[in-house]
């Protein structure tokens, strides 16, 4: 008996550490929209086997926004050496969706934005709060995150992303 309980907790124990090794996922596929009001389909982001990044972020949080336009000042930077696209997705809700679009055409951001009205794709990202940050592999599966935002982490996402273009593992 004592064998046979040895035997499932060395198991459990084993089964526990390997699915715990694979933390990436897969994005889900959610229905939101376009700036112009188009439906779209987060199957659709997809980047030829390079870095992705999806931010994220609605009109009214001051790090979001300082976040994004810290990043569209080296963005094009990044896209030559990484080849990373960046979908900055707001969470605006529909009293608010009305300013997502001056604000991103004031600012010039060449990112594809995307609006999550009802909060579908927020949800099945697990996204409690933002600015919420996913970088993606070549295969779209989820390789790093980050839920918080401070002066500098442009600096940290880009490192990351020439990792991830690299092939290399996150730490």
């Amino acid at each position: 008996m004592k064998n046979i309980l040895l035997s499932f907790i060395i198991t459990t124990i084993t089964t526990g550490f390997v699915f715990a090794q694979k933390s990436e996922r897969v994005i889900p596929s959610v229905n939101i929209k376009k700036l112009d009001g188009t439906l779209y389909n987060t199957d659709n982001i997809k980047n030829n086997g390079k870095p992705i990044i999806i931010d994220f972020w609605a009109t009214w949080c001051s790090p979001c926004k300082a976040e994004l336009n810290a990043i569209a000042e080296e963005y094009d930077d990044w896209q030559k050496e990484t080849g990373v696209v960046l979908y900055a997705v707001s969470i605006d809700d529909a009293r608010n969706v009305d300013k997502i679009a001056p604000y991103v055409n004031g600012k010039g951001w060449e990112y594809e934005v995307l609006s999550d009205v009802n909060g579908d794709f927020k949800r099945a990202m697990n996204v409690n709060n933002v600015p919420h940050v996913f970088v993606l592999n070549g295969n779209r599966e989820i390789v790093y995150q980050q839920n918080s935002a401070a002066p500098g982490d442009d600096k940290k996402l880009y490192e990351i992303v020439k990792k991830v273009a690299k092939g290399e593992k996150i730490d």
